[in-house]
């Protein structure tokens, strides 16, 4: 028979009972508070929609010393921006003014001017392009002589940087992986055997300092060309389309010319650089007395990339899409036929419909506004490139508004979850103007996040 318990072993038994119950409470309590600091956000959108920018962005307004030990690493980024950009200009101008097809530079003045697009445009050439100066031709042939050494320089520095990453289709550029800094840097965050290091150090130093030496000896002649008035006309006839980061570094080129150089916030901002795959970027960001801990994913955005975004989608907390709206004369580099805007929307369609997505907050930024302006204010005609526009005006009004009104239309036919849509028009490299959008953003997201885990 089973021996009775005494009064005391019956309470002590209830006690332990108890104290196991609490124990196991308050352990689903502290798991319940750790799952609720920890807010996953992605950033979603094309290539070259901004997405880095933003993350820099978030790194630049809660975690600035991270930024400020990566700052030296930026610095051979910066070069490479600069000498692709002068590349460029010498290419076109080899193409419009002929400057590489003749000993003599004044036998182009005798051919038929070009019209249609350039070599590298997107289509927009202007057809009352007019016939350059033929005085021009002499000081451009002597300034791309001088400057063709240090174009020759691109391609060794950007396998460096890229350290011996390619992508399909043998397009040239820097390509890295996420940490790319600890290679150009003393922080590391991963154990390099000592002759990885040395060696990898050692020749990054040696072309970079090869590159940097060749810049100040050629600075007045970048500057000189930068502001030559046969570039110039390239330029506002759109014959010449550089990437958006050019004209800031070029117009900055005896500051980034100087031995000390050392990388701005803003140098930061406008490099142009083409991450692989997906980064992680952590910060710490307290509100109400509370510190979350914001895992930010930056996704690689051509369209052979997108597939890595699926296994990041599973308890994401937030969605930010950015979309470029001043991309409407543009099309992607892996598909010249498909416009930039359409893309845009036929993704952001794809994330709205996505279930796995569907308890993610949603935030779309239609960014780089401000090259929206500039583009309309120099008299680039939507409806040229897009011609469902048709005549309505062609001011930045009533442009973004109907950019806005498409994406508007999509997520409320297309969004599974019928959540609601935080949408912000952005221009990544306007520092105070973001980072109050990131305020605004932060605090919507942690609204939602708090509700949905019951802690609201």
């Amino acid at each position: 028979m089973r021996q009775r318990r005494s009064p005391a072993d019956e309470a002590e038994a209830l006690r332990i009972s108890n104290a196991i119950d609490d124990e196991l409470k308050r352990e689903r309590e502290v798991m319940k508070r750790k799952k609720a600091r920890d807010v996953k956000v992605m950033l979603l959108g094309q290539a070259e929609s901004g997405k880095s920018t933003l993350q820099k962005q978030f790194q630049l307004y809660y975690s600035s010393q991270t930024l400020e030990k990566e700052r030296p690493s930026w610095r051979p980024i910066v070069y490479f921006n600069i000498l692709k950009a002068i590349r460029m200009i010498l290419d076109e101008l080899d193409w419009e003014y002929g400057l590489g097809t003749s000993g003599d530079p004044l036998a182009i003045s005798l051919a038929p001017s070009r019209s249609g697009t350039s070599r590298s445009g997107s289509g927009s050439g202007s057809s009352t392009y007019s016939k350059p100066d033929p005085a021009w031709f002499p000081e451009l042939a002597l300034l791309r002589s001088k400057l063709l050494p240090l174009v020759a320089s691109e391609d060794a520095l950007a396998s460096e940087l890229s350290g011996g990453i390619s992508v399909s289709g043998g397009r040239t550029g820097v390509y890295v992986r996420s940490g790319w800094q600890a290679l150009n840097s003393a922080a590391r965050s991963w154990p390099l055997s000592d002759d990885y290091r040395t060696g990898m150090t050692a020749r990054q130093s040696a072309v970079t300092n090869i590159v940097a030496t060749t810049l100040a000896a050629s600075m007045d002649e970048i500057e000189y060309l930068w502001w030559h008035p046969g570039v110039q006309k390239l330029v506002k006839a759109h014959k010449l389309k550089l990437e958006e980061y050019a004209a800031f570094f070029l117009a900055n080129i005896r500051r980034i010319a100087q031995p000390d150089y050392l990388p701005s916030n803003e140098d930061i901002l406008h490099v142009r650089l083409q991450t692989i795959g997906v980064t992680e970027h952590q910060f710490d960001i307290s509100m109400g007395g509370t510190t979350y801990n914001w895992l930010l994913y930056d996704v690689g955005g051509a369209r052979g990339q997108r597939h890595a975004w699926v296994p990041y989608f599973d308890d994401a907390t937030a969605i930010i899409f950015l979309a470029p709206i001043s991309a409407f004369d543009q099309y992607l580099e892996e598909d010249p036929r498909t416009n930039r805007i359409d893309d845009s929307l036929q993704l952001f369609t794809t994330i709205c419909a996505n279930k796995l997505l569907g308890n993610a907050a949603l935030v779309l930024m239609l960014n780089k506004t401000d090259l929206l302006r500039q583009k309309l204010e120099a008299g680039v005609k939507v409806r040229k490139y897009i011609s469902s526009y048709g005549d309505r005006p062609n001011s930045f009004e009533e442009v973004s508004e109907y950019f806005r009104a498409h994406f508007i239309q999509v997520h409320r036919r297309k969004d599974v979850s019928h959540r609601p849509l935080y949408l912000h028009f952005t221009s990544m490299l306007d520092i105070k103007a973001t980072q109050s959008i990131i305020i605004n953003v932060g605090e919507a997201i942690m609204r939602l996040h708090l509700t949905k885990i019951g802690l609201a």
